[in-house]
C-alpha cells in the first residue's frame, strides 16, 4: 500500500486485484438526518441556564456528525416561557429545555421532577433521577403529557432573593408581592404572602415599578445580569425551596418514541454532560458575583430560623394535604421522600460533618488573620 494514497484517501487495491473502499462512519452510512426545533424557558442573556440547552444541542450535533440538528430558541421567540408544557406536547415542537416546576398549576406533581420547599439538594435529587427509581415514576406521570422527560442541568442550591424591605418575623410575609417559582409559591400562600409566576427576562420591571415586592431567580450570577441589585437592597438566603432545581428536556413522546436507539442514547449523553457543566459552571461563576455584589451594596441577610421554621412546617402540610387530594402526587411524593430521607441519614453522617467542619476551620483561620498582629 503507497503511504500516499492511505492519506490522501484514495481506493487501496489489494492482492487479489478488488478495488477496495476506505470504511466511512457508521453514522455516516445509516443515520438519518433529523431537524427539530427546542424552544427554552429562559433568555439568551442568562448564559449559564439557558446555555445548558445550547450545550445539549450542540452535544447531540457533534456526536451524530452534524445528522442530528437541535435549533434552540429563547422563550417568547416561538413559544412563551410557560407554553413550552402546551407546546411539546401538542406536537408544535418537538422539544423544550425548561424547569418542570413551572407547571404546577396544571398538576403539582410537575414539581418533583424539578425541585421541591425543603426536597433535596443537587446530589440527592440527581441520585433519586437516575439510580434511585425517580424517573421511572415520573415517567409514568409525564406519559398523560404525551412527554418524555430528561433531566438536562442543575443550578445547585438557590439564594433567597432580593426584598424591598428586612424580613424580620413570618408577619412581614403577609401581604408581600413576590415573584417565585413553583410548588414554594403555594407554600408562602399559606403564610399569606401573594406569590407571582413571572418569566425570567420580566421579573426586573415588575421589581423596579413595585408590582413585586420581592423576587428571587437563581443565584449571584444570573441575579447580577438581571441587575436586581439596582431595585431592591436585601438579598436573602437560603432559597429553602430550591435545594437543587433540576432541569429537564421535554421531548414530545411521539418524536422520542420515532428516533433510532442510537439518537435516544445521544440526547441522554448529550444531557448528562449538560448536567455536569450546568452545576460547573455555577459553582464557578456565583462565589465572585456575590462578592461583587455585597461590594456594590447589596445587604446580604439570613432568612431568620423563625421564618424557616414556620415556611418548613407550612410545606409539609402543603404535602400531607396535596397528597390527600392528587393520587399522582402522593405516589411520587411517597416514593420521593422514601429516599430522600435514607439519602438525609447519610448526608449527616458524611458530607454534613465533612463540610460543617472543613467551613468552621476556614471561619476561624479567617478571623485569627483579620486581628491585629501585637
Amino acid at each position: 500500500m503507497e503511504r500516499r494514497n492511505f492519506l490522501t484517501g484514495a481506493p487501496v487495491v489489494a492482492a487479489t486485484g478488488l478495488t477496495v473502499g476506505l470504511a466511512t462512519p457508521a453514522i455516516a452510512q445509516s443515520a438519518p438526518e433529523i431537524r427539530w426545533r427546542c424552544a427554552s424557558s429562559f433568555p439568551k442573556s442568562l448564559d449559564t441556564i439557558y446555555g445548558a440547552g445550547e450545550r445539549v444541542a450542540q452535544r447531540v450535533a457533534a456526536l451524530t456528525e452534524g445528522k442530528f440538528q437541535i435549533r434552540m430558541f429563547a422563550a417568547g421567540e416561538i413559544v412563551p416561557a410557560f407554553g413550552t408544557v402546551d407546546a411539546v406536547q401538542q406536537g408544535t415542537i418537538e422539544c423544550a429545555h425548561t424547569a418542570s416546576y413551572y407547571f404546577v398549576g396544571k398538576d403539582p406533581t410537575f414539581a418533583f421532577d424539578g425541585t421541591i420547599p425543603f426536597g433535596a439538594n443537587f446530589r440527592q435529587i440527581t441520585s433519586w433521577l437516575y439510580a434511585g427509581g425517580g424517573r421511572e415514576v415520573m415517567r409514568e406521570f409525564f406519559e398523560g403529557y404525551n412527554i418524555v422527560s430528561i433531566p438536562a442541568g442543575n443550578t445547585g442550591a438557590q439564594m433567597g432573593g432580593w426584598f424591598r424591605k428586612e424580613i424580620r418575623t413570618v408577619a412581614d410575609l403577609q401581604g408581600l408581592k413576590m415573584r417565585i417559582g413553583g410548588f414554594a409559591g403555594n407554600v408562602i400562600q399559606k403564610l399569606g404572602a401573594v406569590p407571582q409566576q413571572i418569566a425570567g427576562g420580566d421579573i426586573y420591571p415588575a421589581l423596579e415599578r413595585g408590582t413585586i415586592d420581592a423576587a428571587e431567580w437563581i443565584g449571584p450570577y444570573d441575579d447580577e445580569k438581571l441587575g436586581f441589585n439596582r431595585v431592591a437592597p436585601y438579598y436573602y438566603y437560603p432559597g429553602w425551596w430550591e435545594g437543587g432545581l433540576n432541569l429537564s428536556l421535554h421531548v414530545n413522546k411521539a418524536k422520542w418514541d420515532e428516533l433510532p436507539p442510537l439518537y435516544r442514547e445521544v440526547i441522554e449523553s448529550a444531557t448528562r454532560d449538560a448536567m455536569v457543566e450546568t452545576i460547573a459552571k455555577y459553582d464557578a461563576q456565583n462565589p465572585p458575583a456575590l462578592r461583587r455584589l455585597v461590594a456594590g451594596g447589596a445587604q446580604l441577610r439570613a432568612f431568620p430560623r423563625e421564618v424557616m421554621q414556620a415556611c418548613y412546617r407550612a410545606a409539609m402540610e402543603l404535602y400531607d394535604e396535596t397528597s390527600a387530594a392528587n393520587p399522582r402526587f402522593k405516589k411520587v411524593w411517597d416514593h420521593f421522600k422514601a429516599y430522600r430521607d435514607t439519602q438525609i441519614q447519610w448526608f449527616r453522617v458524611a458530607e454534613n460533618s465533612y463540610d460543617s467542619f472543613v467551613y468552621l476551620m476556614q471561619a476561624q483561620e479567617q478571623q485569627q488573620a483579620a486581628q491585629p498582629r501585637r
